[in-house]
């Protein structure tokens, strides 16, 4: 990979393209530094720390949402629009018919996904307002900034009022400016943005809690030392094993016949077929995650501090008092894994049209006949592996809580660590890692292949 880095710097257009990239995450970092003026970033943090899907969710905005900052949404919203989308192109005709149109249908519905968005950021922003700045036991509004309070110039209702609507509207334009520089390095940077964003945010939230860890080190603490040894003894395993499976594909060997056209003799070699176990990498666990956190945000958005928000909470957070509860939640998340690793396996590998190139080019797979049953013999092994990797992400997901369990069972009360960068966040970083590092060295050869034509 380092090796891939070094050639990329020596072009200049791809050099040019990283530049924009790291100039854009840049822009990003400095947005989850500011903080939005009318907020107690003490009591707005500790707030947060109630609620276990807000906790994941400001982990992954590199601790924005818990720092109170312009950011603090990150792309969550941006992210459950593209589910929403996603999931209504398979069942609304109009959506289908644009996804099939090519880069103009694509346009459109990434302007409809653009719309949504905003509602979504709208939503989000009044759900995480009304619950923990105004239901609070200790409010984190400041009043006195917004006219009331101890200035007396109008109302607590009335600056209770405006400081929401200001928050909202600050909070909705954060999020739109981070989806903004998501698509920009998507179309003029390196990798996908999205993934990117969220890789930087995971980072950077891990990086403070490792540096808050070492100086407690020099200052004296032994308990930090056999902490970090293992959590680095764990990050080791771990990323181990999730470059094992990700970099891990089933290649399916094709045979081409020789045919013969005027005095040239064409094809009769072999090649592959490769699928990847874990086809549609990140994406399913990162859209299952935010998807079986949505109703809980509905939750506190139309039934904040009431019963039902608390037991909603519990319920899709996996923080259920109750066995059964936190049995339900994982049976519901592995429901979600497995759903959208299939739909973005069919997205990403289609049999059918697979089966119809290799025998259109004169092409077939030993002992299967061309046509359909190739297709269905194509179909199998994409379920088996699709199924296998679905397994594979569940284990991913379920892992910090078994880890977690060992750690409470062994009376180790530190888990900053282990909230921080749990295998979720450790699978998206390798992956995200991975992919960048196969569309650099694409990117590479294509221009290498440019240079050998001229």
């Amino acid at each position: 990979m380092f090796e891939t880095i070094k050639n990329c710097f020596k072009v200049k257009e791809i050099r040019k393209k990283i530049f924009i990239t790291l100039l854009l995450l840049l822009v990003f970092r400095i947005g989850c530094y500011i903080p939005v003026p009318g907020i107690d970033s003490d009591t707005f943090s500790e707030a947060i720390s109630n609620y276990s899907f807000l906790e994941l969710m400001s982990s992954i905005t590199g601790s924005s949402l818990a720092n109170a900052t312009l950011f603090a949404l990150g792309i969550s919203p941006y992210i459950n629009a593209s589910i929403i989308i996603q999931l209504l192109t398979v069942g609304i005709p109009a959506l289908e018919r644009l996804s099939r149109q090519g880069e103009e249908g694509r346009k459109k519905i990434a302007q409809i996904t653009r719309y949504v968005t905003i509602a979504l950021a709208i939503a989000q922003a009044i759900g995480i307002i009304v619950n923990i700045a105004i239901n609070s036991e200790e409010s984190a509004l400041n009043l006195v900034m917004f006219g009331g309070g101890e200035s007396g110039l109008m109302s607590e209702t009335a600056a209770t009022w405006l400081a929401g609507i200001f928050l909202v509207v600050v909070y909705t334009a954060g999020a739109m400016l981070v989806m903004f520089i998501g698509e920009r390095i998507t179309e003029y940077g390196v990798g996908n943005g999205i993934s990117l964003v969220i890789f930087v945010g995971i980072i950077s939230t891990a990086g403070i809690t490792i540096v808050g860890k070492f100086e407690e080190l020099f200052n004296g603490d032994l308990n930090a030392l056999w902490i970090l040894i293992g959590f680095f003894i764990l990050t080791i395993l771990e990323f181990t094993a999730i470059v094992a499976v990700d970099l891990s594909e089933r290649r399916i060997p094709v045979q081409y016949a020789k045919q013969v056209k005027g005095r040239k003799m064409y094809g009769g070699q072999s090649t592959v077929i490769p699928i990847r176990i874990a086809g549609g990498g990140v994406m399913p666990l990162i859209f299952a995650f935010a998807l079986i956190s949505f109703p809980a945000m509905l939750a506190s958005l139309f039934w904040p501090g009431s019963g039902f928000e608390q037991g909603v909470t519990q319920w899709f957070s996996g923080s259920s008092p109750y066995w059964y509860g936190q049995l339900i939640y994982m049976v519901v998340l592995c429901l979600l894994i497995f759903a959208f690793a299939f739909f973005y396996s069919s997205m990403q590998f289609n049999p059918e049209d697979v089966s119809k190139t290799i025998q259109q080019n004169g092409g077939f797979i030993q002992g299967i006949r061309p046509g359909k049953p190739t297709a269905d013999y194509l179909k199998k092994i994409s379920n088996r592996i699709t199924l296998f990797g679905a397994i594979y992400l569940s284990l991913v997901a379920f892992i910090p809580s078994i880890i977690s369990m060992i750690v409470v069972s062994l009376n180790i009360s530190d888990t900053s660590l282990l909230s921080v960068f749990s295998t979720t966040g450790i699978l998206i970083v390798v992956s995200v890692a991975l992919e960048l590092d196969k569309q650099l060295q694409s990117q590479l050869m294509m221009k290498n292949y440019k240079g050998f034509l001229k």
